[in-house]
């Protein structure tokens, strides 16, 4: 297993993906990548990484409901999980929030700070 910290990236739009891994991957952060919340569930189960950033508008079963099905298994349910969303009314960062989510981005990703919202939401990383 790496010794770099792991982010499971599940998301649908192919430039997003290769933005946000490209950055993280820039700065020491191992990545799993998935298109859809169900690859991403079985990556999840198989890889537990430390943390997923889930797109929450995917094709067939979206970020909320993969969500909860990460919180209902004991395997995946302390994976600390972020919404990452277009979505971003105040109303929605707050739903999000409630459905349990532990963190909230907006799109269009900012490159200068996803590292250091990264760090601040992964486990054991300590990462300015």
């Amino acid at each position: 297993m790496s010794a770099e910290p792991c982010v499971l990236i599940v998301e649908d739009n192919p430039r997003n993906l290769k933005l946000v891994r490209d950055v993280l991957n820039h700065v020491g952060y191992r990545t799993l990548e998935a298109c859809t919340a169900e690859d991403g569930l079985e990556i999840a189960r198989v890889e537990h990484p430390g943390l997923i950033l889930m797109d929450v508008q995917l094709p067939g079963m979206d970020g909320v409901e993969a969500l909860g099905r990460l919180r209902a298994e004991p395997g995946t349910a302390g994976i600390r999980v972020v919404a990452v969303t277009a979505l971003a009314m105040k109303e929605d960062r707050e739903r999000f929030l409630a459905a349990g989510f532990d963190g909230y981005l907006e799109k269009p990703i900012d490159v200068r700070e996803l590292p250091r919202q990264v760090a601040a939401l992964l486990p054991g990383d300590d990462r300015p």
